[in-house]
């Protein structure tokens, strides 16, 4: 049965199979407290991602050629604050290791703008108060998209609405007192 998913920001529909993907970290459990390693207050590292699919294999269906991936924080003061774009993975890719965002590697994807208008990973950077909650959006593309480096998130939820056969989420949590 299909899934419908709505984006954050753009509230754009889209419509996806059961989920079958699974999105991880060796770093933190899901709505877990997110090492400050990853954060403005640490190494302001792009953290570890694996996926997987559940069962013995990618589910049937459309060939996933790409992968791509937001990290968001929908409890911004001004709204929700894109932390990382990246676009463009291999579809054989079933990890990003720590620090992908500044390695060399990553030239094999593509990144785009994040809101503090740098290219990349931006870290948590939180006012004091509350956690916030930082969600990572995996999603399993039909296409690569067309793209340029840097672009910003309107432009990458445009093009990825009719080609997502997949999502994933993993939330982190972080604030400062």
């Amino acid at each position: 049965m299909p899934q419908v998913l709505t984006h954050p920001r753009s509230n754009d529909t889209i419509v996806a199979s059961a989920s079958a993907l699974q999105l991880t970290s060796p770093a933190f459990v899901n709505n877990a407290v997110m090492p400050v390693r990853y954060t403005h207050d640490g190494a302001n590292l792009s953290p570890p991602l694996a996926w997987t699919f559940t069962g013995s294999s990618r589910p049937a269906g459309p060939k996933i050629v790409s992968f791509a991936l937001v990290c968001d924080d929908p409890d911004a003061p001004a709204g929700t604050f894109t932390h990382w774009l990246v676009w463009n993975v291999d579809p054989a890719a079933t990890s990003l290791a720590e620090g992908a965002s500044h390695e060399p590697t990553a030239a094999a994807m593509q990144q785009g703008r994040n809101d503090m208008g740098t290219l990349g990973w931006a870290g948590p950077s939180p006012p004091k108060g509350p956690h916030h909650r930082y969600v990572f959006h995996l999603y399993a593309l039909d296409t690569r998209l067309q793209l340029p480096a840097g672009a910003r998130r309107q432009a990458f939820e445009h093009a990825i609405a009719s080609h997502v056969l997949d999502e994933a989420t993993l939330i982190a949590k972080y604030g400062r007192s």
